[in-house]
């Protein structure tokens, strides 16, 4: 339990001294007018308490990641410990913040514009379709996953179908309504409901004395029953995304860049919202590791309960926390994530209403803009729930490593310390390139074949930016 104390400490620590330094490179103006008062519209820009905006990003970037990520990152071993600290500390806290702070200084403006005005014209046309496609997927993955477990828990009465309408229902409204009149509401309910299921399934951990393994040398090894097939790098890190690091946060910060009413709240709600996510993902990591005894146990339960991870949650849950656990569990399993679909939606529509310069203050004008991408995810649900997860969870590390790479163009525009994402930047180039080649749903190629490959794509990466580097510093 010593790794688990630890990291905890380290998390907490993190927020204080790193972010301090984020904050400090960054250069926040506590004086300076943000989008909430200066583009003040009463539906997307709306002034909000920095409390509630930091749990409504929270339950915006959490969803089932740090639950269900976790679970399925601890088949690893406890060197799932170490990616979500260090992963989130020097990743995703920093990609959350920047990303955040960048929609602030530019009028609340969403990820695909942030991405075009650093990155080049081109690279915005195409990170505009793969950004707004993600968010698809996120919607529709986060109906058809609640739907099938709310089927499941009512014996298939309503059915499948009907619960998908039923959640589609609430996106189409929580997707045109002002921002403060259902998300505003009820998220910092249902965030504070997740943070305290997690916090009782820690307070079990500790009082239970449960086994966690220790991230000592000898457990820093691939534990994974077919190490061949699922090498721990890269597949760790897109396993556990959330819970490190995610480009669907930065698709989220817009949201509640639009409400903050002070640049020196955005630490507390951008790079504190990433670190309380990874202290729910140890949390859950630790619990399943040591829940059934072992790594080993849980890889068993895993493959008797068909690899589900609500299954996991609802054993541990009920099991430690007895019936007010299994209230909570329902909270975390299926609302959390139907709160995750709804600000995808929400994302996109803004998204595309940035890209075509419509202004969205009129309830018909968010209808048309809504009505396509409600329209497409209806058509994704017809297919195989397994192979759309997969590619969501790919494309979303690939959107937080463009999303790093834009963040060091403009810090290193602005003659501050790129270097501190240029680091993460590289090592996540490094992440999925290697996954395309190896990963089996991918080109599933051996990883002798995968390293050197996703070196290479590194280097070149690296050697892009540094051309482009050269090449501004002659302009000037």
């Amino acid at each position: 339990m010593v790794t688990f104390f630890i990291s905890v400490t380290l998390l907490i620590g993190g927020y204080f001294l790193y972010g301090k330094l984020i904050e400090r490179i960054f250069g926040i103006q506590v004086d300076r007018t943000t989008p909430a008062y200066g583009h003040t519209d009463g539906v997307d820009y709306v002034p909000m308490s920095w409390g509630r905006i930091f749990l409504i990003q929270f339950l915006n970037i959490a969803g089932l990641g740090p639950i269900f990520g976790a679970i399925m990152g601890a088949v690893y071993g406890p060197a799932a410990f170490l990616w979500i600290v260090l992963g989130s500390i020097f990743g995703g806290a920093v990609h959350d913040y920047l990303s955040g702070m960048l929609s602030v200084r530019n009028r609340g403006m969403s990820l695909p514009e942030i991405i075009g005005k650093y990155m080049g014209v081109g690279f915005k046309q195409f990170m505009r379709g793969f950004t707004i496609l993600l968010m698809i997927l996120v919607g529709t993955v986060f109906v058809a996953g609640p739907a099938k477990l709310l089927a499941d828990m009512t014996s298939g009465y309503p059915g499948f179908t009907v619960w998908c309408v039923i959640i589609f229902m609430y996106y189409i409204l929580a997707t045109l309504l002002p921002v403060d009149k259902i998300i505003g509401k009820i998220y910092p309910v249902f965030g504070f409901a997740m943070l305290f299921m997690a916090v009782g399934i820690g307070a079990a951990l500790v009082w239970n004395g449960s086994p966690i393994p220790e991230a000592i040398p000898a457990n820093l090894h691939n534990m994974n029953p077919d190490p061949e097939k699922f090498p721990i790098f890269p597949m760790l890190f897109i396993s556990i995304a959330c819970g490190a690091i995610s480009g669907f946060h930065a698709t989220q910060s817009p949201l509640m860049a639009r409400c903050l009413k002070n640049e020196r709240e955005g630490r507390r709600v951008f790079y504190g919202a990433m670190i309380a996510e990874a202290i729910v993902a140890l949390i859950w990591a630790a619990a399943a590791m040591s829940f059934f005894d072992s790594v080993g146990g849980l890889q068993e339960f895993l493959k008797d309960n068909e690899n589900s991870a609500a299954v996991v949650v609802d054993r541990i849950a009920h099991s430690w926390l007895d019936t007010f656990g299994g209230m909570l569990a329902i909270i975390g399993v299926i609302a959390a994530p139907i709160t995750s679909g709804d600000t995808a939606f929400r994302s996109a529509r803004l998204m595309v209403s940035d890209f075509i310069n419509y202004s969205q203050k009129e309830m018909n004008h968010r209808v048309i803009v809504a009505a396509p991408l409600f329209i497409a995810a209806l058509a994704l649900l017809q297919a195989d729930f397994d192979v759309i997860w997969r590619y969501f969870a790919w494309s979303n590390q690939t959107l937080a490593t463009a999303t790093l790479w834009t963040i060091t163009v403009y810090l290193a525009r602005e003659k501050k310390l790129y270097w501190l994402t240029l680091l993460p930047a590289l090592f996540m180039t490094m992440v999925i390139s290697t996954y395309i080649v190896v990963a089996p749903e991918m080109l599933n190629l051996p990883v002798n074949i995968g390293y050197p490959v996703g070196a290479a794509c590194t280097v070149a990466a690296w050697a892009v930016f540094v051309w482009r580097q050269v090449k501004a510093n002659k302009k000037k």
